[in-house]
């Protein structure tokens, strides 16, 4: 199951506390302070990994706890300090305070890691607290809390190429053709529900990542149709390659529908580089040809007519994914 979102709550162990304690030892009556410190709480940290790609085991549990840290002992031994909790999570997550919202941290390389909620400190002893002028301190403190705070988990995707286009515009077809990635296709809208990803082999020493994105449909950055689930994924992929479909009543329409909702939901995704895919060519007869040609789309995004089905195409389009990625 795919699960990209997830809000869990997390504490760090508290601090073990000192303690008061004097030396009991047969010829020495009197001995002094030697009561220990406590031991520091474990902290939470998240970690990058990436042989994970979903947020699924963080939607069955939902409190961390670390380990405290033990009390102090006597003979000045310090308490025993308490285990840190290591949470892995997909490479490309993001951790954000539940309450304001405020981004923590944003894991983008495995083996990245990061302290969210450090560990309570453990409290003095009270030989801590010894002087020349008070040589039998009754005075020991207590650790402090650890750190707690509820998280936001935001998993987006690290792909270097994505996939825009309506519901059925033949996206699932197409990565399943230029890649190994083997998504659910099928000839109605929706087929896909979750992004897929697939390695793009450009040559023996050379491959990119393409991510196919649920369908987009107007009104997507409000909620309407599966859009606003995904499109978050689309905001770290280098290159948009927009799929239209050949047969469609008004192609020129529906990219600019779907130029609106990238900006709709975050303008700065329109300063990628672009490229526009006629798609199902293999359905075009003589008029649909005739009519395409007329289509004036912005002269700076390459127009590259496609078939997965036929292959026609698939090439130059490769060849400009890359090129734009070198770019």
């Amino acid at each position: 199951m795919f699960i990209d979102q997830a809000t869990i709550y997390i504490k760090a162990g508290d601090g073990g506390n000192g303690v008061v304690s004097f030396r009991r030892e047969k010829y020495i009556p009197k001995g002094g302070p030697d009561g220990g410190n406590g031991g520091n709480g474990g902290n939470i940290i998240f970690r990058a990994d990436r042989q994970l790609t979903t947020l699924m085991d963080f939607r069955y549990r939902r409190r961390y706890i670390a380990e405290d840290g033990d009390n102090g002992q006597t003979s000045n031994k310090t308490g025993k300090n308490g285990n840190d909790t290591v949470l892995r999570i997909p490479v490309g997550t993001m951790i954000k305070d539940a309450e304001t919202d405020k981004t923590l941290a944003d894991l983008l390389e495995h083996g990245d890691e990061i302290v969210i909620a450090k560990g309570g400190r453990g409290g003095r002893g009270n030989a801590e607290f010894a002087t020349p002028t008070i040589q039998a301190p009754r005075k020991a403190t207590k650790g402090t809390d650890g750190e707690e705070l509820n998280i936001q988990l935001e998993l987006k995707l690290l792909a270097d190429v994505g996939l825009v286009g309506f519901p059925n515009a033949g996206k699932s077809t197409l990565i399943s053709r230029i890649s190994a990635a083997k998504p659910k296709i099928a000839d109605y809208p929706f087929t896909t529900l979750i992004p897929n990803l697939g390695i793009v082999r450009y040559s023996e020493e050379k491959s990119f990542v393409v991510a196919d994105m649920p369908g987009l449909i107007k009104g997507a950055h409000t909620g309407k149709g599966l859009g606003i689930e995904f499109l978050r994924h689309i905001e770290r992929t280098r290159v948009l390659v927009f799929l239209i479909e050949c047969t469609s009543e008004n192609p020129k329409n529906q990219y600019d529908t779907l130029v609106n909702e990238l900006k709709s939901f975050n303008e700065t995704m329109l300063k990628k580089p672009q490229i526009i895919a006629i798609t199902k060519m293999d359905l075009a007869d003589d008029a649909i040809k005739k009519s395409l040609k007329k289509l004036n789309f912005r002269k700076s995004i390459p127009l590259i007519h496609i078939s997965a089905v036929t292959g026609e195409g698939l090439k130059e389009l490769v060849d400009q994914m890359w090129k734009k990625l070198k770019k």
